[in-house]
C-alpha cells in the first residue's frame, strides 16, 4: 500500500514526461536503480514500485517502457506470466524489459517469445544497461548474444521497428540490394556497427576502439548511407536480419552482449 500511495505522489509532478516504470520487490535495489536512471535518463520521468499492481495509477500517463525485475523466476513461470500479462493490459503501448538474475539462451528466448524487448542480467555493468534501455526505447531490441555453435539472433521480428520493412515483405531485389550494401562495410565500420549492435553510444564506442566521437559518428553516417537506413537501431537491424551468417563469422559482436 505504501509502495502505491508514493507512487501516486510522483504522478503529480512531471506529468508532460514520457514514463520508465521500474517495478522490483526489494527496496534496495529498486532504490539504487531509481537513482542511477534518474540521473541517466532525465529526459523520462523515471517511477518505481514494488509490483505490477502499482500500474493501476499510470493510467493517463505516457509510459513508454517498464522494467520488471524476476529475480532468478523463469519466463514460464505463473507469476512471471501473470506479471507480464497485467503489464501488457495497463500499459499497452510500453516496451517491456526484464531483470533477470538468469542470463541463458532457453530463458532468454523464451522471454523474446513472449514480446520482450530487452533483457538484461543483473551480471551487466550499469552503462551497459543504460544503453539497453536506450536501445529499447527507440524501437529496438537488447538481449544477450547465444554462445557459441548457437543461432545468433532468434526468429523474431520486433513488433515495432519503427518503418523498417520486415523481411518476409521484401521483394527479392530490394533484399537482395540491402545484403550487398552491408557487405561493401569497411572493416572499420563493420567495427563500429558490431559494437552498435551491443547498444554502445558513440563515447563507448570510441574508447573500445581507440577513435575519437567525431570519426565514430563518421563512420555510422557511412554505414547508415550503406544499409539504406534512417537511424542507428534501423542500420543495427538491417545487419541482424539480412547479412548473411558466413559473412559476420569473424564479427568482433560475436561475444555475449554482456561483454558491452
Amino acid at each position: 500500500m505504501h509502495d502505491i500511495t508514493s507512487t501516486s505522489k510522483r504522478l503529480n509532478g512531471s506529468l508532460h514526461l514520457p514514463v520508465l516504470v521500474i517495478i522490483e520487490p526489494l527496496l534496495l535495489p529498486r532504490t539504487c536503480i531509481l537513482n542511477v536512471l534518474r540521473r541517466e535518463l532525465d529526459e523520462l520521468e523515471i517511477l518505481d514500485m514494488a509490483s505490477v499492481q502499482g500500474l493501476d495509477c499510470t493510467s493517463a500517463r505516457d509510459v513508454r517502457l517498464v522494467m520488471l525485475s524476476i529475480a532468478n523466476k523463469p519466463i514460464g513461470d505463473p507469476s512471471v506470466e501473470d506479471d507480464l500479462g497485467f503489464v501488457a493490459e495497463c500499459c499497452p503501448n510500453a516496451a517491456v524489459a526484464v531483470l533477470s538474475n538468469l542470463d541463458d539462451e532457453p530463458t532468454v528466448q523464451a522471454a523474446m517469445q513472449r514480446g520482450v524487448r530487452g533483457f538484461l542480467s543483473t551480471s551487466l555493468p550499469i552503462e551497459i544497461v543504460i544503453a539497453g534501455l536506450r536501445l529499447v526505447l527507440v524501437g529496438g531490441v537488447y538481449r544477450p548474444l547465444p554462445v557459441a555453435g548457437m543461432n545468433r539472433i532468434p526468429d523474431f521480428e520486433p513488433p515495432d521497428a519503427r518503418g523498417l520493412t520486415p523481411a518476409y515483405l521484401m521483394n527479392d531485389g530490394a533484399r537482395a540490394a540491402i545484403e550487398r550494401s552491408v557487405t561493401d562495410l569497411t572493416p572499420r565500420e563493420q567495427q563500429v556497427l558490431a559494437e552498435l549492435e551491443l547498444g554502445l553510444p558513440n563515447k563507448l564506442i570510441a574508447a573500445k576502439l581507440g577513435l575519437s566521437e567525431s570519426t565514430v559518428k563518421m563512420h555510422i553516417q557511412h554505414i547508415m548511407r550503406k544499409c539504406a537506413a534512417h537511424n542507428r537501431t534501423e542500420a543495427v537491424l538491417r545487419w541482424r536480419g539480412r547479412l548473411p551468417a558466413q559473412s559476420r563469422d569473424h564479427d568482433p559482436g560475436a561475444a555475449l552482449m554482456r561483454e558491452t
